[in-house]
């Protein structure tokens, strides 16, 4: 997640600090971005990784859901004279979006970013009141959406998996008796309810109502959902040679992540009570060692990077395999579309 799950960013002043492109020497290190490349930036945001590429000599594609990146990024198109294009839509549809033979490098940066965060109209944040909304795209199901009409079993389930919420069943009690009389419209009136049902301790490291905003967050925007079709799509735009590199700053994105390169990579499978499954081609290889965090360094100038990792592939000849959200072993969680009906 970008920043802390519903906390905005704040300087030595208590001012609010912009989006500062996280783990970008290894982004860079991992992409090899040079003149004559292509690359796909499926989470423009403020233009930290993309304004980087560009900047190294190779040309970009950068897709974003958010209205508002892609307008607030125009000046960077006419700045770059055609190297830039910028494209609204999900970046689960990045392969629609590659030229013919392929790119030569996707990066992908996951979590809602520091100016949503800091944009109280968008209710990412409950230390900036707004309205409980919570979507990237500014349509669809909202996060006050959800908190209303979601049934008691659904909200626990929201709560627990995607916010790793300990008390997400006696939350979720309280929600749905705070709402037979009155429903939830913004950011604090949640928040004061969750810290009125789980007092804030002194060791506290963090709000209460930060994994339940976590949660509603991810749900509300597929996020889950949404990296894992992202990186199928990977698989089938990059050319032989291409780059894959995604930073994610939770446990449920990583493993995703994790899973994903462990399952393409190849290796037979199997135990000493089962049988050897053949190995399958591998459609990546690896880059580097493995996982790559952010320096102590780093993480002190920008708290966003704190939890931050990054890994990265190369692909391979072998065709790509058909997508399959089997591996990944998800949950199945109340839908969208039968809490806005």
């Amino acid at each position: 997640m970008a920043a802390n799950l519903g906390e905005g960013l704040s300087d030595a002043n208590g001012g609010s600090v912009r989006h500062i492109p996280v783990l970008l020497d290894g982004v860079l290190k991992a992409l090899e971005p040079q003149a004559g490349k292509v690359i796909l930036d499926g989470t423009f945001g403020a233009g930290g990784y993309t304004r980087a590429i560009l900047d190294a000599g190779a040309d970009v594609i950068a897709l974003d859901r958010d209205p508002n990146a892609i307008a607030g990024g125009q000046s960077m198109v006419d700045e770059f004279n055609g190297r830039l294009t910028l494209n609204h839509t999900e970046f689960s549809a990045l392969a629609d979006f590659a030229p013919e033979g392929g790119l030569d490098g996707v990066v992908l940066d996951i979590g809602v970013s520091s100016m949503q965060i800091d944009e109280a109209e968008r209710g990412f944040s409950f230390q900036r009141n707004g309205p409980l909304d919570m979507r990237m795209s500014s349509s669809g199901v909202s996060a006050a959406d959800v908190v209303n009409r979601a049934k008691v079993s659904d909200l626990i389930r929201i709560f627990g998996f995607l916010g790793e919420e300990k008390h997400s069943g006696r939350i979720a009690r309280a929600i749905e008796k705070r709402r037979l009389s009155e429903p939830f419209q913004t950011t604090r009136d949640l928040a004061n309810l969750i810290e009125t049902v789980n007092p804030r301790k002194a060791k506290d490291k963090i709000h209460p109502a930060t994994r339940v905003f976590q949660a509603l967050r991810i749900f509300v925007n597929d996020e889950l959902g949404e990296l894992a079709w992202a990186l199928f799509a990977a698989e089938q735009a990059l050319k032989p040679g291409g780059r894959l590199v995604v930073v994610t700053f939770h446990s449920l994105e990583d493993r995703i992540v994790k899973k994903f390169f462990s399952e393409r990579a190849g290796k037979a499978s199997g135990s000493r009570h089962l049988p050897m499954v053949e190995a399958r081609k591998a459609t990546f290889e690896p880059v580097g060692k493995g996982m790559v965090a952010a320096s102590e360094e780093e993480a002190e100038l920008n708290p966003r990077a704190r939890s931050a990792k990054l890994r990265a592939g190369i692909r391979t000849t072998a065709p790509p395999e058909k997508p399959d959200m089997a591996i990944f072993d998800l949950p199945d969680l109340a839908t969208l579309e039968k809490i806005g009906g």
